[in-house]
């Protein structure tokens, strides 16, 4: 997928992505799943600051995301930035930065244990 594409995306859905590890971790997949975001209406709003524990970059990267086609996203179940590689992501799944996203949190996403979200991170 291009850089372009997935930031663009990324703006105002929350995605469901498969990308390579940068690093591969001896005895986990090759692969990582995330679902993320950048869109900063959902982030910054009452639910995305409380429920995903979401804060503000407070510096810049020391490197250009871009030479290295990575995109900066916001991990919802790690709630921290993370970086993808849009050279090897694959998109699973979309869902709209608005209220859809928040019916899908309730219903799938928060009832899923520790387990389960690691389990959905390597799969």
């Amino acid at each position: 997928m291009q850089r372009a594409e997935l930031d663009a995306l990324l703006l105002n859905n929350v995605v469901d992505v498969r990308f390579n590890r940068r690093r591969p971790i001896f005895g986990k997949p090759s692969t990582r799943r995330i679902f993320c975001t950048k869109s900063l209406e959902l982030l910054g709003s009452v639910n995305g600051r409380i429920s995903l524990n979401y804060r503000p970059p407070r510096t810049v990267p020391k490197y250009n995301p871009a030479s290295k086609d990575l995109v900066i996203v916001w991990d919802i179940f790690m709630q921290d930035y993370r970086n993808i590689s849009a050279e090897s992501a694959v998109v699973l799944k979309v869902i709209p930065a608005n209220d859809e996203f928040w019916k899908y949190f309730n219903e799938s996403l928060r009832p899923m244990s520790a387990n389960d979200k690691i389990l959905y991170m390597e799969s």
